[in-house]
């Protein structure tokens, strides 16, 4: 069943992201918030973007509190011991 989509889904952006989308993604997010995704596109000025890519574009790689690289060595004897405890769970 699901949700009606908010708006039509022609002339949406498809594809990669651009600089200047991300720009305007994450000027309007440390301004406002990010309170509702699907509202969002319509109200940051120039996003032709829908709700969820907005949505995904920010939880995977605009986020500041996203570590990026490879692990350290104390976190790779952590996930080793926390897998001979659990196992594959």
């Amino acid at each position: 069943m699901g949700r009606p989509p908010r708006r039509n889904k022609e002339g949406l952006t498809k594809g990669p992201w651009q600089p200047e989308e991300d720009e305007k993604l994450v000027a309007y997010i440390r301004k406002h918030g990010h309170e509702n995704w699907r509202a969002l596109p319509e109200k940051a000025a120039g996003l032709n973007r829908c709700g969820k890519s907005c949505r995904l574009r920010w939880t995977n790689y605009l986020r500041p509190d996203i570590k990026r690289g490879g692990i350290t060595a104390q976190e790779e004897v952590l996930i080793i011991w926390l897998h001979s405890i659990l196992g594959n769970r």
